[in-house]
């Protein structure tokens, strides 16, 4: 299968509507193309338009910032010589200011599928600043790297809206940042005047391994396209004192504290006999982060088989099998996360506090599994109205 980002046919096939405009792009260091080109030289040395603003996500536009850090990083780019807007810190949404310069605002971003990834609500914000000013906001699309078929997990609680999770829709989606755009425009009334440039060639269930267009990590701690599938279920450790394996080079893939025997933690994970996983008893030394320079037991998530494997699942099999054999010892991980300074970082995470008492009070993962049945049919009767693929 051969893909075409919406990146770069948006010049393939330049639309009229765009000459002459001044024009900014949200963007990181994995805004290229197939031949590497990063987006802000297309943009820049276009003749057609005339590139006046650069935008960058969390993690920065060159995506060097670690996790969770209050970024300012506004500067002038070197070589272009246009200001650069850090989106994640004092400000998450473009002023008035930074939109003045602009006609069209360009989005060209990674997402990796997950609820929790702040780059669609980077998006989102930037909509709404958009139709607020007046500007037209386009987004070059690009596949969902783990697929766009399988839809997994509870839908958010608005009770538990945040930065890392700011419209009800599932933990995994199985949307493109596209069809996203276009569904967060229409149904949480965003009213931007919208467009999407396809990606061509996408089929709904390739992964990006599939489509001959490289992964490039989006974010620090997002090296490998397997780390962007154990995603939407390992990134629940981080609501608690456990290791997610930051500080080591399988971040996510590893979980782990010094108390955990992984042989018995391996032995009762593997006995629920999730599809397409298995744990593997492993020990880490993480070198920062959680438990830094501290020898870890813990498992090493396997995806066995892509079709089959629900990453949010074996998240929650994770919490629930380390809280029931650890009491004593497992902590959920105390407020502040993501700006929020109330609710607790594994409700935010979970977009609900009904799981994590699920989980506290040792419910079988089949019934946590089917209480979020009915929300989530009713979000895939809803999202088939946006699917472009």
């Amino acid at each position: 299968m051969s893909v075409t980002l919406g990146l770069e046919r948006l010049f393939q096939d330049f639309p009229g509507s765009c000459s002459g405009a001044r024009v900014g792009i949200i963007c990181n260091h994995a805004s290229v193309d197939r031949q590497y080109r990063h987006a802000v030289d297309l943009f820049a040395d276009c003749s057609r338009f005339r590139l006046t603003t650069v935008f960058g996500p969390q993690h920065g536009a060159r995506g060097d910032k670690q996790d969770n850090m209050i970024e300012s990083d506004h500067y002038r780019d070197p070589q272009r010589d246009v200001p650069v807007y850090s989106l994640y810190g004092e400000h998450r949404k473009p002023t008035p200011e930074m939109l003045d310069s602009l006609d069209i605002l360009f989005c060209d971003l990674t997402d990796v599928g997950a609820r929790i990834y702040t780059f669609i609500y980077t998006m989102a914000l930037a909509m709404e600043a958009c139709a607020e000013r007046g500007k037209r906001f386009v987004v070059l699309d690009r596949p969902n790297p783990i697929g766009g078929t399988e839809v997994e997990g509870n839908v958010l609680d608005p009770a538990f809206r945040s930065f890392v999770g700011l419209f009800p829709i599932p933990m995994r989606h199985g949307m493109t940042i596209g069809e996203l755009a276009c569904l967060f425009n229409r149904e949480f009334g965003i009213g931007a005047e919208l467009e999407v440039v396809r990606a061509a060639g996408w089929q709904r269930d390739a992964w990006l391994s599939e489509t001959g267009v490289s992964w490039v990590m989006p974010s620090p701690n997002m090296p490998t396209l397997q780390t962007a599938a154990v995603y939407p279920g390992a990134v629940l450790v981080e609501g608690t004192h456990l290791s997610e394996g930051r500080g080591t080079t399988q971040p996510f893939e590893l979980i782990g504290a010094p108390y955990i025997d992984p042989y018995l933690l391996s032995r009762e994970l593997n006995g629920h006999r999730l599809p397409g996983v298995h744990f593997r008893p492993c020990f880490f030394r993480p070198t920062f982060h959680k438990w830094a320079e501290e020898l870890c037991g813990g498992v090493q998530i396997h995806v066995t088989d892509r079709a089959s494997f629900r990453p949010f699942l074996a998240g929650l099999a994770v919490l629930r099998e380390v809280l029931r054999l650890y009491p004593e010892r497992f902590a959920w991980r105390k407020p502040p996360y993501e700006y929020e300074y109330e609710k607790m970082p594994i409700d935010i995470l979970l977009g609900t506090d009904s799981l994590r008492r699920s989980l506290e009070a040792g419910e079988e993962l089949r019934a946590m599994e089917e209480s979020w049945q009915a929300d989530l049919g009713r979000f895939l009767e809803k999202r088939r109205r946006y699917l472009l693929y």
